[in-house]
């Protein structure tokens, strides 16, 4: 099969390499299109020890599994693959789960490609009407609706449901729709690229500003690095939190000392429980998250440019979607 390789530190090779092999309780899926997600672009800079090169990365997709009882069935993949008996398993966390892998970290090799292997309870069906490029996209927006309920359920049961979101990528997008079909009031992105922000307002419907200003009962930071903690940390109301997505970088930049003084509630929080993927697809499908047109797709064979024009802060979408099948 053809796959995306990474070879090394902004390298990656289209190549040829041996179809995987599924295990017991897994079956096969032909890839129909996989997102592009931060942690791809963490390894490819050479900034993610937990995926080593080579390796195929790519976790967000959706596709047609082959063969067996369900030959032919399109559906969306969960990721997260964990052992489901561990105290977290057990009591719907397994986000948690000690055992936990993912796809495009070894040992699982990931969806950049024209094949990959999955249990099949970490496979949902996508109806008819769905296609798959927008279906590719439930693995962010899980990461997010995680993130947002979990910030909704921390907020003071009088504080007003408000939110600003740091970032207007994938993540923070999804957090704006995700803040909006959970009952939030007012959200704004605030992003400083003008070609996003335009892109967001005009595609997806969201209220974008170059930066953070105000006070906020509830901030989002989808980035994750010193300068967007120091902003998160300086725009949150008294009393109000700040949930923590991105992984950009590991320390500095939140001021601990007014988090202590005005009683603001931190939450770090990584991918989702099943019962949050699962939600998710469904507000999907229902439509509760808007049309989700607003990624590029590219052939999986240009996905080494992809990655290059998304370094270089070419690319105005959210998220470019790879097409393997192409």
């Amino acid at each position: 099969m053809r796959a995306l390789v990474y070879t090394g530190r902004e390298a990656l090779d289209h190549r040829e390499v041996p179809e995987p092999r599924p295990e017991a309780g897994e079956v096969l899926i032909r890839v129909a299109a996989a997102g592009i997600c931060g942690s791809d672009m963490h390894a490819y800079l050479g900034h993610d020890a937990r995926r080593p090169a080579p390796l195929i990365l790519g976790h967000e997709a959706a596709g047609v599994i082959v063969g067996g009882p369900r030959d032919g069935a399109r559906v969306t993949i969960n990721p997260l693959v964990t052992c489901g008996t561990c105290p977290a398993c057990r009591t719907g966390r397994e986000n948690l789960c000690p055992d936990r892998q993912i796809i495009s970290m070894p040992p699982r090799e990931g969806a950049f490609a024209e094949f990959v292997r999955m249990p099949g309870r970490n496979l949902v069906p996508v109806p008819d009407a769905v296609p798959l490029e927008v279906a590719a996209l439930a693995e962010p927006l899980a990461v997010s609706w995680h993130a947002v309920r979990l910030g909704l359920a921390a907020l003071h049961p009088d504080a007003d449901r408000r939110s600003l979101v740091i970032g207007g990528g994938a993540i923070g997008l999804a957090a704006a729709l995700a803040l909006a079909a959970q009952g939030c009031g007012e959200v704004v992105v605030a992003e400083p690229n003008a070609a996003r922000r335009d892109h967001l307002a005009r595609r997806c419907g969201v209220v974008a500003v170059p930066e953070a200003r105000g006070d906020w009962p509830l901030v989002i930071d989808a980035v994750g690095f010193a300068a967007t903690r120091a902003a998160a940390s300086a725009r949150t109301a008294p009393g109000g939190v700040i949930v923590h997505i991105g992984l950009g970088e590991d320390a500095g930049g939140l001021d601990i000392r007014r988090m202590t003084l005005q009683e603001i509630t931190f939450i770090g929080t990584y991918t989702y429980t099943d019962r949050d993927f699962r939600d998710t697809c469904a507000a999907m499908f229902a439509g509760r998250l808007g049309p989700l047109d607003w990624a590029e797709a590219r052939d999986l064979s240009e996905g080494a440019a992809a990655f290059a024009d998304i370094r270089a802060g070419r690319v105005a979408s959210p998220k470019i979607v790879l097409r393997p099948g192409t």
